[in-house]
């Protein structure tokens, strides 16, 4: 019915239920209808309504709620003037957004280039992913961002340190702030992103 529900640590409100109260059992996030997709990251949540905007709630610090502020939230706020979205997800301290044109915007933490816009400076409203287009599926779990293509390759970008952008680099410092190929990747149908490693 387009409803989302929501248990479990609710400490910076990622529940949604207007509360910081921990919940064993489902509980309805707070005034959302109509969603489509869903994501959850490190303490915040996505998501992706019918009308192609993005709701956002939970721990804010660096701006991951896309609302243009670094307040937490304890109920959804709309992610300031993105439109168009058909899928999203959240990463540690991050989130990205699949817009219905194959494009990728990005928001929140960027220390190690999860944004994908070339810096490292943290937005606390969404940015498009540089040069990347043919986009049909996003995933992130950690400090790292992934997409796949149309032509089934598949691309990372952020944190590196053990490999997990899969482009034959990785060490302890290693980034990439744009989007880079992951080597050797073709015919791939789905991503998803672990914390320190991806799969296709």
């Amino acid at each position: 019915d387009g409803t989302v529900w929501a248990w479990g640590y609710n400490n910076f409100g990622q529940l949604g239920d207007g509360t910081i109260t921990q919940r064993p059992l489902p509980v309805p996030v707070s005034g959302l209808t109509g969603v489509t997709g869903i994501s959850g990251g490190g303490d915040h949540s996505l998501a992706v309504k019918s009308d192609g905007t993005v709701w956002a709630w939970g721990w804010n610090l660096y701006g991951a709620l896309g609302d243009g502020t670094t307040t937490q939230r304890t109920a959804p706020v709309p992610v300031s003037g993105l439109t168009g979205v058909v899928a999203v997800a959240a990463g540690y301290y991050h989130s990205l957004a699949l817009k219905s044109d194959r494009t990728v915007s990005a928001w929140g933490q960027n220390y190690y280039g999860a944004l994908g816009d070339g810096t490292t400076t943290d937005r606390w409203t969404p940015v498009a992913v540089s040069g990347l287009t043919g986009a049909m599926a996003i995933a992130s779990r950690g400090l790292h961002s992934l997409a796949v293509k149309t032509d089934g390759t598949v691309w990372a970008w952020g944190r590196d340190d053990y490999g997990q952008l899969g482009d034959g680099g990785g060490g302890t410092g290693l980034q990439r702030l744009a989007p880079v190929p992951v080597s050797g990747l073709a015919g791939v149908v789905a991503i998803a992103g672990g914390y320190y490693h991806s799969v296709a």
